[in-house]
């Protein structure tokens, strides 16, 4: 077994490896852009070397710094992580070239199987069924719009390499579909170096299953079951489970068997993903067409890990080091349920639009038998607008799916973050979503379930309201115990926050705002307790808080749990598994006028303009697509706010934008009075 491996990787993938890594009593080593000197993966790492950049073309995606960095610590073997170079025929050849293992599968496989459209050639040669659509190299731009045309839209525009739903588009028209080429080709590009794409028919409400294949260097070759990854937005998955709902034995046997003979043609080694898609309306018929095959461990590997007792990274190490697979089929069992959730610092309701920022608060669920965190940050860490703004993966498991469904909800409602828009209320909409919970599962579900999964936003509950207030004053009174006990008198009356008055008890309002909402929380102090009055109903509250932000809170008698965190004016409250932030307004303030220049729009994160669409001068309309700016290896285009002029433009393209930059000097169309 291996003493020492460099980890090609960053974040949650990297941790997940080390944590494996020290169980085995194997050294680690952790390579590192200067935007990650101070990241978890490198804390935790035994060694760790600087590779560049921030940007992951000057660092984690340059071959030569991660041999040179192998090199240099004396690490056997690289473990590629699954992103990056995971799927990179350079890296494994010069891993070869350099007397280093690579941890993943031979240079063949890869070639073979890394490349969308060449694995389709190869399972077409196999006998396994394809999806209609064109896989070939003539990548001319009209050329592959007439393919597209001839396969009947709507169509899906894939690039080649890579995966994660980059470089992937919908097109529903023939006039859409140069735009969405352009789009693909760049995000390819960026993200994979290789601008190749492919055109398939796109499936109306398919089912995403993947089974997990692993194979070794003496020929033996296993599949470790399914996981259905049909919930998706923007072609990236958002929940995954495994075993797949409704999957039968004998279905599970062909796709199986399929995945196996899939692997074994290419002599495959390693772990691996081979991925099927299945007809709407065929889930029993046993129709399924290949779509790709990843070869190197997925993101979701954890679901396969709890329902089958196995530690997939212990594997793949065992199988570089040259051992056998530690069970054959026969050995493999299935127990109970998992489900996987993907905890990222994004906006559901602003696009999923990516948030950056230091997480002020972190607090995840307690990890059990039943509850595992996979996590690449801790409180006090930032989300950079480098790299793909995941925050952690929750992972479940119980004896069923409808079990693994409530821990699942419970696991998120004990979730708190703090920093950063995130996406946790909209997993737990999608986790209680009745077609969900009733396995109605394809790749479109969150579109059709928009009504339930994106509802209006309501003004929070009045007990939100109320436990905001009662954290104010409970902090008034800590903060002035503080002083009192650093002052020079500490049982001076003047320190007092008892609301004390020679004629009488005095009262106090606690304003808050929360969006356009502002409300007054009337506060009136009685002993160790506050009589509360909001919207003509008095309630006494009292509370205790037993840690930083964890609040034991009675109002009116009914004692709960929360959570209040402060962060500069704004008050995060978590109570009932639901987050309401709130604005404490101070009364002596009074803001200037100026609200920021009429007329621009400005960059809703930092990024790199990449494209400059409408022609300065020009008349637009509302929506209208006026330039696409790139940002976590994702492009977002720009829209006109409403119909008007495009005067200026305040970036060339290729040049860099902070968070909040103008980037267009727009002039609004004027309605006549």
């Amino acid at each position: 077994m291996f003493k020492k491996i460099l980890i090609a990787n960053r974040g949650e993938i990297a941790c997940r490896v080390i944590k494996t890594a020290r169980r085995m009593g194997i050294r680690t080593v952790a390579v590192y852009s200067e935007a990650d000197a101070g990241a978890r993966h490198v804390r935790l790492a035994d060694e760790a070397v600087c590779i560049g950049a921030p940007p992951p073309k000057e660092s984690y995606l340059v071959v030569d710094k991660i041999i040179a960095a192998a090199q240099a610590t004396g690490a056997q073997a690289i473990h590629p992580g699954y992103g990056f170079l995971s799927e990179n025929v350079d890296l494994a050849e010069a891993c070869a070239q350099n007397g280093v293992v690579f941890i993943g599968p031979p240079v063949a496989a890869i070639r073979a199987m890394g490349s969308k459209s060449e694995a389709k050639k190869l399972m077409e040669k196999a006998g396994v069924p394809l999806t209609p659509g064109y896989h070939g190299d003539n990548q001319d731009p009209d050329f592959l719009r007439h393919q597209a045309d001839g396969i009947g839209y709507p169509v899906l525009i894939k690039a080649a390499a890579g995966g994660g739903g980059k470089g992937m588009r919908a097109v529903d028209r023939s006039e859409d579909f140069l735009d969405a080429l352009a789009s693909c080709k760049r995000e390819a590009a960026s993200s994979f170096g290789d601008r190749h794409v492919l055109v398939e028919k796109y499936l109306q409400r398919p089912r995403h299953i993947e089974f997990q294949v692993f194979g070794d260097s003496h020929g033996n070759c296993v599949y470790l079951f399914e996981r259905d990854c049909s919930v998706q937005r923007r072609h990236q998955k958002v929940l995954e489970e495994a075993p797949a709902p409704n999957m039968t034995p004998a279905r599970r046997a062909a796709m199986g068997k399929a995945a196996v003979d899939a692997a074994k043609a290419v002599g495959y080694v390693g772990a691996g993903t081979v991925e099927f898609i299945v007809p709407q309306g065929d889930a029993q018929d046993g129709t399924f067409y290949f779509m790709e095959m990843n070869t190197r461990l997925q993101v979701e590997h954890p679901v396969t890990e709890m329902i089958t007792g196995l530690d997939l990274v212990e594997w793949q190490l065992k199988v570089g080091a040259g051992e056998t697979l530690p069970l054959t089929q026969e050995q493999l069992v299935i127990r109970g349920h998992a489900l996987e959730a993907r905890i990222y610092a994004e906006d559901p309701d602003k696009g999923f639009l990516p948030s950056v920022g230091r997480l002020i608060h972190l607090a995840p669920p307690a990890e059990t038998l039943h509850v595992r965190v996979d996590t690449g940050v801790e409180q006090g860490d930032e989300i950079s607008p480098h790299y793909d703004p995941m925050i952690a993966k929750l992972i479940v498991w119980d004896e069923s799916r409808d079990l693994a469904l409530a821990r699942m909800l419970q696991a998120l409602a004990d979730y708190r973050v703090v920093g950063v828009s995130n996406n946790i209320g909209f997993l737990s909409r999608v986790v209680a979503c009745p077609a969900f919970a009733q396995a109605d599962l394809d790749t479109g579900l969150i579109e059709r379930e928009r009504a339930f999964l994106f509802p209006e936003a309501a003004e929070p509950p009045a007990e939100a309201w109320l436990v905001a207030a009662l954290a104010e004053l409970i902090r008034d009174q800590q903060y002035a115990a503080a002083e009192a006990t650093a002052s020079s008198d500490p049982f001076s009356p003047w320190h007092a926050r008892d609301g004390w008055r020679l004629n009488g008890n005095a009262r106090r309002e606690i304003r808050l705002r929360t969006g356009e909402i502002e409300r007054v929380v009337n506060a009136g102090y009685a002993g160790d307790s506050f009589a509360l009055e909001f919207e003509g109903r008095h309630t006494t509250a009292s509370g205790r808080f037993t840690g930083s932000s964890e609040l034991r809170v009675d109002l009116g008698g009914r004692r709960i749990n929360v959570t209040v965190v402060s962060a500069n004016e704004k008050r995060h409250v978590f109570i009932d598994g639901v987050s309401f932030i709130f604005a404490a307004i101070d009364p002596l303030f009074h803001a200037g006028s100026g609200g920021g220049a009429e007329g621009g729009l400005t960059a809703p994160m930092p990024g790199k303009v990449i494209a400059l669409i409408a022609a300065v001068g020009a008349k637009v309309e509302k929506g209208a697509p006026l330039l696409i700016l790139e940002a976590m290896k994702m492009e977002h285009t720009i829209a006109a706010p409403t119909a008007g002029v495009v005067k200026a433009f305040c970036f060339n393209v290729g040049e860099q934008v902070s968070d909040g930059a103008e980037l267009v000097e727009f002039e609004a169309e004027q309605k006549p009075t």
